[in-house]
């Protein structure tokens, strides 16, 4: 379960942030490729110092982060 009490799936395009609403909608670009996917915040994260944004394997598949891992992004509230 996210914290939004959704149930977790792993390939829709769902986000983790730790202040936004649930419910807003973010275009997340990768830097590195300028790949860009929009998401929607459901869960609270990361938990790790320095990162601003968690999201799901869909969602990091889309970004063309799969293999890296952790790569820098730029977040765009979308609505």
């Amino acid at each position: 379960m996210t914290a939004s009490g959704e149930r977790f799936n792993k390939h829709a395009l769902h986000a983790a942030h730790p202040s936004l609403p649930f419910g807003t909608r973010l275009r997340v670009t990768n830097v590195l490729n300028g790949k860009s996917v929009i998401v929607r915040v459901n869960d609270r994260g990361p938990f790790v110092h320095g990162r601003i944004i968690d999201v799901t394997s869909g969602a990091a598949q889309a970004l063309g982060m799969i293999r890296i891992g952790v790569v820098n992004v730029t977040l765009e509230i979308v609505r």
